[in-house]
């Protein structure tokens, strides 16, 4: 059972979320309304469900503004289509989103899919490549004695690079790695995750991402 905080300005909405939720033996709480940010408030949830348009706040600005408080999967429920509206909010730390109107199935799916890849058990170990050391434990990226800052989506691509820098990963595969084989997030959202990662890298004089151009991504081993 996880706790899922949910929050949209629709009641019927939430009634939907929290029964669909609650049929997964989830516990639900949910929000109505957010007419000031606490980031402690927004703490202790597994994942959060987020409305991006509500009257009082900006679901992609509350998200970029609690990101750094919360490490939980935060999916973004939204009737906005437009690309470049979703590649924003995914890089303001969003995880996933899911499009209104959704069928109960996909919501079930979609939550429980995040929370599958959250708990998965991963071997605690450490790894330094040229200067640059993971802690895949804490998930944190260090850079001589440096912690560099990247969102959850940003480190799990560094982590899938390094992990396996023998090869190269296609912007689909690193795609699928991140949002699982149904998810809807763009592919282009992996160009920007990229950009933002290599521009982090940079401000500590390091290059660790090469692009083979044609065919994708690899972490470079010097």
């Amino acid at each position: 059972m996880a706790k899922i905080l949910a929050i949209d300005d629709e009641e019927d909405i939430l009634a939907l979320i929290a029964n669909i939720l609650r049929r997964d033996r989830h516990e639900v709480i949910t929000r109505s309304e957010v007419t000031e940010i606490r980031p402690e408030a927004f703490q202790g949830y597994d994942l959060i469900l987020l409305d991006v348009m509500m009257p009082h706040v900006d679901g992609f600005e509350l998200c970029r503004k609690i990101r750094g408080y919360v490490s939980c999967p935060i999916l973004f429920l939204t009737a906005k289509s437009d690309e470049e509206d979703v590649v924003n909010g995914l890089m303001h730390g969003g995880d996933d989103y899911i499009a209104k109107p959704f069928g109960v199935k996909e919501l079930s799916a979609r939550v429980n899919a995040h929370l599958r890849r959250e708990t998965r058990e991963k071997s605690l170990s450490r790894l330094t490549v040229s200067g640059i050391s993971f802690d895949f434990d804490l998930k944190e990226v260090w850079v001589g004695d440096q912690p560099v800052r990247l969102t959850p989506n940003e480190y799990k691509i560094c982590e899938l690079l390094v992990r396996r820098r023998e090869r190269v990963f296609t912007r689909e595969e690193i795609h699928e790695e991140i949002y699982g084989i149904d998810g809807e997030a763009l592919f282009t959202t992996i160009t920007e995750f990229i950009r933002s990662i290599r521009s982090k890298f940079k401000a500590y004089g390091v290059s660790p991402i090469s692009t083979v151009w044609g065919v994708g991504y690899r972490w470079d081993n010097d």
